[in-house]
């Protein structure tokens, strides 16, 4: 199985379901090119959604992992999704993924986006301070969390200013995420598309779009959950994982049985 994370993110961000997951499979949780520990392409070196879906593609086959359960949230479910259609997925679990907004709300994005450009310009002790301030924190948790989170590691979250930095990863990549529409033909793997009904990154609305793209997902509600869902409700996410990878196992199976 292999994991991947959104913008901005790392792969610590999976650690709430670890656990529960890896008792049941071998699992690969990926810093994206730039997030993390992955260092980023050179600036002359592209880098958008189908970027990224070469590099996680390439990684997969170096490690000699064929057709493996991909498991993203955000852009990395983007990215799953772009994978299982590429027929390189046994089964694709998305938590709100990006590509499935209308135009209103993809040009509200670019216009984030472009907002972010110009914070980059400002001195980075003044985005340190401002990021660090109640108003930015309580943002941030409302933003990020929903109430199902646990208070104790919620209570210092924050944005990260440091990534409004000139030329970060961040701002590279954020005008092609706000920009990214899913446009694949067809995912022949099975399909689970996640959303918490509190995402107040992607709405929930999204995720009628998303099934209605890819008609036979399964859709899966999370209650109480915002955009990264893994840290308010990890047995809720997991267990939503485990039945996408065992409905494959299943159909899997059958196959054989029929060859």
């Amino acid at each position: 199985m292999v994991l991947l994370h959104g913008l901005g993110h790392s792969r610590r961000g999976w650690d709430p379901v670890m656990d529960e997951l890896a008792a049941r499979h071998d699992v690969i949780s990926i810093d994206l090119p730039g997030f993390g520990q992955s260092p980023a392409p050179a600036r002359d070196a592209r880098f958008d959604v189908p970027a990224l879906v070469q590099a996680v593609g390439r990684l997969c086959g170096e490690l000699g992992l064929r057709r493996p359960h991909i498991v993203g949230n955000s852009l990395g479910g983007a990215i799953a999704l772009e994978l299982g259609a590429l027929g390189a997925a046994a089964s694709v679990t998305a938590f709100s993924p990006i590509g499935f907004s209308p135009v209103g709300e993809t040009f509200g994005r670019r216009m984030l986006a472009f907002g972010a450009g110009l914070a980059a310009r400002v001195p980075e002790s003044v985005r340190l301070a401002a990021a660090d301030s109640p108003p930015a924190r309580a943002l941030a948790r409302r933003v990020l969390r929903g109430p199902a989170a646990d208070p104790a590691t919620v209570r210092n979250l924050r944005f990260d200013a440091t990534m409004l930095a000139p030329g970060t990863p961040f701002v590279r990549l954020a005008a092609h995420v706000a920009g990214y529409v899913f446009g694949a033909a067809e995912i022949r793997c099975p399909v689970t598309i996640g959303w918490g009904d509190l995402d107040r990154v992607l709405p929930v609305r999204a995720a009628r779009r998303a099934v209605a793209r890819i008609p036979h997902a399964r859709q899966v509600t999370l209650l109480g959950c915002g955009h990264v869902p893994m840290s308010d409700n990890p047995i809720a996410v997991a267990g939503t994982i485990l039945d996408t990878c065992r409905v494959a196992e299943v159909l899997a199976r059958d196959l054989a049985v029929r060859a």
